[in-house]
């Protein structure tokens, strides 16, 4: 689960992390509220405006400016809240700015007495391993810098089993070139982002830039947060911070019937029950001259309910010209997952578009006849091979027409 640089930044404070102080506003005169309490605080005059959308590069589209008083961050504010920011990690849509994040100024003395890194935690499946990434060239894109300069990225292997050692945050702070009070700090800052890492389930934490000040302070800028969903029961309070507004609508419904769905770009939407059969039948799709319309598991237990929601789902996209039906009857019934369909598709009526049905497994015969005998638009079939078949000629005649 995504979350925003604001929920970021307060669970590494919650760690006692250093960070860039600030208060998210959803209005501008929430903005001028903020920055008048930061400069009572810290009495700069200086504020960032940072647009708060699950996507990095926001500042390459216009999603951070320095507001240089209290009422010109009001304005920035102003702009920036109901615009639609358009970033390298968004695609052309964009996504929408519901609220902003005004910020203290860190950057309270000359560039040459501050110095940005990156720093990053996160699993490395291959080697059943922790990864903290970290470069010297902090404050821009870690692709980039590994595609110019692949020497300045350094990595140190954390074993599970026994965490974040004293002479691996040694070695990092060493190798970014600290010395002195900031080298300390340094030492304290990574214990601290270790352990907001591990103790919330984290599956990837970014911070870029971290910054040294003038003054030899350690702070996260930036923060970049990416929870376990599968965690999060033992983490209700991090649970509550997910804003379903920065998530497909159509996801996020599929997620209210423990549907796996995923949206794709092609003409012929799925029904498997299987993660690897879903793979499989998208193969046999393309196969087929079709291109998958997203990948959806409605799990092992399908039932007539998860079928109809299954429908539903899939029939929103209007580039979708078939759907096929994949189930293996291992835990659920061939016959019951028929009725399913048939009743799934009497309740929602005209469909609108072919809808191929292979079953496998346990009954396959009893369902394949059920769904013969409906009377439906439905087309059965046994094999992969068959169904291949039918979502070919099927596509080929609506070429044709």
């Amino acid at each position: 689960m995504n979350i925003h640089e604001f929920q970021g930044k307060s669970i590494l404070k919650a760690f006692g992390v250093d960070i860039q102080e600030g208060f998210v506003a959803e209005t501008s005169d929430q903005a001028v509220m903020v920055a008048g309490t930061l400069r009572e605080k810290y009495g700069s005059d200086f504020f960032v405006v940072k647009a708060q959308i699950h996507a990095g590069g926001r500042g390459k589209g216009g999603g951070v400016k320095l507001a240089k008083s209290v009422e010109e961050a009001g304005t920035l504010a102003a702009r920036m809240i109901g615009m639609n920011l358009v970033t390298p990690q968004t695609g052309p849509q964009g996504r929408k700015v519901n609220r902003v994040l005004v910020a203290q100024d860190v950057y309270y003395k000359g560039d040459s007495e501050i110095q940005e890194f990156y720093i990053s935690i996160l699993l490395d499946r291959s080697k059943g391993r922790y990864t903290v990434m970290y470069s010297p060239d902090g404050g821009m894109s870690i692709e980039e810098v590994a595609e110019k300069s692949p020497d300045r990225i350094f990595t140190e292997e954390i074993d599970p089993g026994i965490g974040l050692q004293q002479y691996q945050c040694r070695n990092i702070a060493f190798k970014l070139g600290l010395s002195g009070a900031a080298f300390k700090n340094m030492l304290k800052f990574l214990e601290g982002i270790w352990e907001a890492f591990t103790g919330t389930d984290t599956q990837l934490l970014e911070i870029n830039p971290v910054l040294k000040t003038s003054d030899n302070r350690i702070l996260a800028v930036d923060c970049k947060v990416i929870l376990d969903d599968n965690a999060l029961f033992r983490h209700p309070e991090l649970a509550e911070m997910r804003d379903l507004s920065e998530e497909d609508p159509v996801e996020v419904e599929a997620g209210k019937y423990n549907l796996n769905f995923v949206k794709l770009d092609g003409n012929v939407g799925c029904m498997v029950n299987g993660a690897g059969l879903a793979m499989a039948t998208m193969d046999i799709i393309k196969l087929s001259g079709g291109s998958p319309a997203n990948f959806l598991d409605v799990g092992g237990g399908a039932s007539a309910k998860t079928v109809e929601a299954g429908f539903r789902i899939i029939l929103k996209d209007p580039e979708v010209k078939a759907i096929l039906i994949n189930i293996f009857g291992g835990i659920v019934r061939c016959d019951r997952v028929a009725n399913g369909v048939v009743e799934a598709y009497k309740s929602i009526g005209e469909i609108g578009v072919p809808v191929i049905v292979r079953l496998q497994g346990t009954n396959a015969e009893e369902g394949k006849e059920i769904i013969d005998k409906s009377g439906l638009k439905v087309f059965s079939a046994v094999s992969f091979r068959e169904a291949a078949e039918k979502v070919k000629k099927v596509l080929d005649r609506q070429q044709n027409n």
